[in-house]
């Protein structure tokens, strides 16, 4: 496991097992809503046919979109690096 010549030290390697949660945990919650957003109604007012089905259909396939979008855009912005290295500031000058 090497990078640009190197090996990982062992922090390196647990921020990106962390942040690997986060992106995982963060989606999962984030396509739950949004699943429940889509579909709960058709469950809520007790929905049937064709109506139930389009509901859950569209909120299966925004949920899984929703999660892989958010799994990807968490971990490109931490492979660039794209947190700040001290809370709170914004650039090294502040």
């Amino acid at each position: 496991m090497e990078t640009h010549g190197r090996r990982r030290t062992q922090d390196e390697r647990d921020a990106v097992t962390v942040e690997i949660g986060y992106a995982l945990c963060s989606a999962a919650f984030a396509a739950a809503v949004l699943f429940g957003a889509v579909a709960g109604p058709a469950y809520l007012f007790g929905l049937t046919g064709g109506v139930r089905s389009a509901l859950v259909g569209a909120g299966m396939v925004l949920a899984v979109v929703v999660f892989a979008v958010r799994v990807v855009s968490v971990l490109v912005r931490f492979a660039r690096g794209g947190q700040p290295s001290q809370p709170g500031r914004t650039s090294p000058d502040s």
